[in-house]
């Protein structure tokens, strides 16, 4: 009698998983990670959150570092708070008010900063496991999510597809694709990498030099939500058009830079170089190109005693990131290039990455 009720509590506990995983078929996926190599460079993922894990790059004399922070099992990206490496979405970076005006329907986003909602909600897309469409070892990998009507407050059946792939000996590829099936929808993806050319232990990125191919910001409140203005960075520690340290006149803000960039030249397809970071120790540079409007630098503020890879202690500064994007709160700024995607159009995101070392 014991042995049957055993076998009966086994059989409805396997029928119950694949009831849950009819329902969401992320709950069945395994979580793994991932390597591409291709020449001197080498890049990890895990399908959680689609994270990128490590980087590997030669410094001038050949010398192989990991330039991107994170944590060496994927435990650490189930409990991190900084979105260390993780695409972000539906709706990255913030929403003021956690809500917005759609059709003349007013959509409640879950509010999980404050009042206001931050890279997608609590459980936003860096917090679900994504299935792996196709993986290439010396090529590519190509992640998918089927975000679901109502997820974190936001409308409609979204199909998410984002590929990572090597271009060359010394570019990385990133191709992030949604499409709405049954509802129109705001999307605007994000890869919240965090860079420190000289290594991701190496302490904080004050020296390093950044180039930012953007005359213009989006300016922001005390809670980050921007004020729906433009304006320009002439004569503002946000001047980064010519390449300067990121450390230079860091000190003139409250807390250190986190703000959106209005990308310099028309939003078309083609894209558009948008930034230049170089490590003088090492020699790195890291360049990026994108077809988004936007890009959120920022330079970890919020950042303390984060233990990451190799047991490092991340502190303030320790990292740059560097995040293509629609800007933030597009929402609810009619003078900001829309978000809003409808059924039958899909929406596309890349960047390209081209390190050197001199």
């Amino acid at each position: 009698m014991v042995k049957k009720q055993s076998s009966l509590h086994v059989l409805g506990v396997s029928v119950l998983m694949v009831l849950l995983c009819c329902v969401n078929y992320s709950l069945c996926e395994k979580i793994k990670t991932y390597k591409l190599t291709r020449g001197s460079l080498s890049v990890t993922f895990t399908n959680y959150g689609a994270v990128m894990t490590s980087l590997l790059l030669p410094d001038r004399h050949g010398k192989q570092d990991d330039v991107v922070l994170g944590f060496d099992t994927v435990d650490g990206y189930k409990n991190d708070t900084t979105y260390f490496g993780a695409i972000v979405g539906r709706v990255a970076n913030r929403i003021g008010g956690a809500k917005f005006k759609l059709n003349g329907h007013l959509y409640k986003t879950d509010p999980n900063e404050g009042h206001n909602t931050l890279h997608g909600g609590s459980k936003g897309f860096s917090d679900v496991i994504w299935s792996v469409q196709s993986y290439v070892p010396t090529s590519h990998i190509t992640f998918t999510y089927d975000s679901f009507d109502g997820e974190e407050g936001f409308p409609g059946n979204v199909t998410v597809k984002v590929t990572y792939m090597l271009i060359g000996e010394n570019k990385l590829g990133v191709k992030m694709e949604a499409k709405p099936l049954n509802k129109p929808t705001p999307i605007n993806l994000a890869l919240h990498t965090y860079w420190n050319l000289h290594s991701h232990n190496s302490g904080d990125i004050l020296s390093h030099k950044i180039q930012l191919l953007a005359g213009k910001i989006t300016p922001v409140d005390d809670k980050l939500i921007p004020t729906g203005e433009i304006t320009s960075v002439t004569g503002t520690p946000y001047d980064f058009l010519e390449p300067r340290e990121i450390g230079s006149r860091i000190h003139e803000l409250p807390g250190g830079y986190d703000i959106n960039y209005v990308i310099d030249g028309p939003i078309g397809k083609h894209l558009r170089k948008t930034a230049v970071v170089t490590e003088e120790v090492t020699g790195r540079k890291m360049e990026l190109w994108t077809n988004q409007p936007g890009v959120q630098f920022y330079t970890s503020n919020m950042m303390t005693r984060v233990v990451g890879k190799g047991k490092a202690v991340y502190e303030k500064y320790g990292g740059l990131c560097l995040e293509t994007q629609g800007f933030p709160d597009s929402v609810n700024h009619k003078n900001f290039p829309s978000q809003i995607v409808n059924p039958g159009e899909s929406y596309l995101h890349v960047m390209l990455f081209r390190f050197t070392a001199h």
